[in-house]
């Protein structure tokens, strides 16, 4: 539901605005603050003309059969409306919800999309705009979230260490990332044509670049680089990451670089990147091999009308 075409009665706002600052004392990201007030002012709104200690579990099921299900609705979108309500029945113990009956669906286990080495260099080329092309190349060469980009002040970068510092990352973390060689003549370049003042990447007044002039020009670059894959920003931090694991970082750093909290994350790359699996031949493979060397194969063999043995 938009929350242009919400109905909350002033007192239900007043429960909102108490359930943000409860979310802002409870120190979660204003990422997630925003995403869980707004599941439950779309919630609130649609159960407009029932009563908050009337709301049960079935009321939640309705709803997520009516709206989620209806609109298809990620599982992701699902969970986190879970997540919303556990903490809202926390603030607000007057609904006759069931915490322990609140179960969030098991999360999808799909891989994340990766571009090849050959992609990667294709896209930056094919990014034409030098700020969009420093950008481009920021985001890959050290695998940066899309909010750490957007959120990276020149001073954080250390040319002589060739460190960055990224400060307050997801799970209010600090750590540090490369700053690749490859990466510093196009820096350097950006540098002096654009002089930004404060942040990495800065709009024409100054202010931080923003997250949609990023994939929107990303489109366009993907489009004129001939890649056919749905590439978003986190597309160049998963390739990041999957090409390392195929360099034979181990997993552990690839964890530290990239900021995750818990390994499991991090060991989604190796269902993409197994380095053992790379070296694994085709069965066909073999078989036009061993035809190849053997003195028995069958004359003029082809195996379509472009390759012949």
């Amino acid at each position: 539901m938009s929350k242009n075409k919400r109905n909350l009665a002033p007192y239900r706002r007043k429960i909102l605005n108490g359930f943000y600052l409860y979310l802002k004392g409870k120190r979660y990201s204003m990422s997630t603050i925003r995403a869980y007030t707004y599941h439950m002012a779309d919630l609130l709104s649609y159960y407009a003309d029932l009563p908050l200690d009337k709301f049960t579990n079935r009321s939640i099921e309705r709803y997520v059969e009516t709206i989620f299900i209806k609109r298809c609705y990620a599982i992701s979108t699902q969970r986190q409306l879970v997540s919303a309500l556990k903490l809202f029945i926390k603030y607000f113990p007057y609904t006759k919800i069931d915490e322990l009956e609140l179960e969030r669906p098991e999360a999808s286990k799909i891989l994340p999309a990766v571009l090849s080495k050959r992609e990667v260099i294709d896209l930056i080329r094919s990014t034409r705009n030098l700020k969009h092309r420093a950008i481009v190349a920021m985001i890959y060469s050290s695998g940066l979230r899309i909010s750490e980009l957007i959120n990276l002040k020149l001073n954080d970068i250390d040319i002589d260490r060739r460190q960055i510092f990224i400060r307050d990352a997801k799970g209010r973390k600090d750590r540090y990332v490369m700053l690749s060689e490859g990466f510093l003549p196009l820096f350097q370049n950006y540098l002096v044509t654009y002089r930004p003042a404060q942040y990495f990447a800065e709009g024409p007044d100054g202010a931080q670049y923003t997250a949609s002039s990023v994939r929107k020009f990303l489109k366009r670059s993907c489009d004129l680089a001939r890649i056919g894959k749905r590439v978003t920003p986190h597309t160049l931090r998963h390739s990041y990451a999957t090409h390392l694991l195929e360099n034979g970082v181990s997993v552990r750093h690839i964890q530290e670089l990239l900021g995750h909290a818990k390994p499991e994350t991090t060991m989604i790359y190796t269902h993409i990147a197994k380095k053992d699996l790379l070296n694994i031949r085709s069965p066909l493979d073999t078989i036009l091999l061993q035809l190849t060397q053997s003195k028995d194969r069958p004359p003029d063999f082809l195996l379509s009308e472009n390759y012949k043995l």
